[in-house]
This record gives C-alpha cells, sequence and structure tokens, in this order.
C-alpha cells in the first residue's frame, strides 16, 4: 500500500475551528450567562451559555488560575503529535479524517482558552433528574473524531 499523508485533510480541521469559535460568538453576544439565560430547545436539551476553566466536565476548574496554560500546552503537544501521525503514519483516509475532526475541534477550545481563560459551552443535554455537563460543538467534534479512532482500531483487530 502507497503510504500517504493525511495533511492535506487539515482543511477539515480550519473549518471545525472556524465553524465552532463563529457558534461561541454568537452565544456569547446574543446569551444571557448562567442558568436563568438558558433557553430549551426540547423537552431534554437547551442552550447554556456558561465557562468552563477546567477541563472535561470541569476538572480543575475551581482553581486559582494555572490550569489555563497546563491545558493550553497539553493541547499543543496532542495537535503537535496527531499532525506528525497524520504526516508520516496515517494510511487511511478514514483515520485523517478522525484526527482532522480531533484537531479541528482542539483548535476551536484552544482558542478559546488563549483569547478568554475559559471555554465557552453552550449545548446542555438532561432527562428528568439525569443532568449532562454543559458541552459545545468542539467537544462533540473531538468525540466524534476519538470514536472513530476507537472504531477503526477494533475493526483493524478484528480483521486480523
Amino acid at each position: 500500500m502507497i503510504r500517504q499523508s493525511g495533511v492535506p485533510w487539515l482543511w477539515l480541521s480550519v473549518l471545525v475551528s472556524i465553524l465552532d469559535i463563529f457558534i461561541k460568538f454568537l452565544i456569547m453576544k446574543n446569551m444571557n450567562y448562567g442558568w436563568l439565560g438558558r433557553v430549551e430547545i426540547l423537552p431534554f436539551f437547551s442552550l447554556l451559555y456558561v465557562h468552563n476553566y477546567g477541563a472535561a466536565f470541569g476538572f480543575l476548574s475551581d482553581q486559582s488560575g494555572w490550569q489555563r496554560w497546563l491545558f493550553v500546552s497539553i493541547t499543543f503537544i496532542i495537535i503537535g503529535i496527531l499532525i506528525y501521525w497524520m504526516r508520516f503514519f496515517v494510511l487511511q483516509k478514514y483515520s485523517s479524517i478522525a484526527y482532522a475532526l480531533i484537531i479541528g475541534g482542539a483548535l476551536g477550545n484552544l482558542f478559546d482558552r488563549i483569547c478568554y481563560g475559559f471555554v465557552v459551552d453552550y449545548l446542555y443535554l438532561y432527562w428528568r433528574n439525569y443532568h449532562w455537563p454543559a458541552f459545545n460543538l468542539a467537544d462533540a467534534i473531538i468525540c466524534v473524531g476519538t470514536a472513530m479512532v476507537i472504531f477503526e482500531n477494533f475493526y483493524k483487530k478484528n480483521k486480523n
């Protein structure tokens, strides 16, 4: 099999990050912050503008601010590793798309951390007394890309 670089798929990363940043801009400009400003869309889904100073599920959000630069550094490292893998190790278009999605989501959240000191979250899912922490498009896209990587690895193992 001829090895092709996955780098040309980075256009997808740029598209995802621009879309994410644009949506967050609209949320910040047009919504009131916090619970009282939420907009119910469906009986299980609302738009809820909140700031996340931590990582996933608000991890380390109660710290004094040092975590901002830790998460910025980790994000740069992960993006660098994924681009390196795309350049030298990716054989399949599927992997390139998965990595590009992860990079795009990471760039969207990285922009927030650098510019604002927090990540803007606005998607809020719940069912009766069960509530999922608010998240954003970038988080969802990172999850989709990660699921694609996991699925591909299981598929490869089952194929062999």
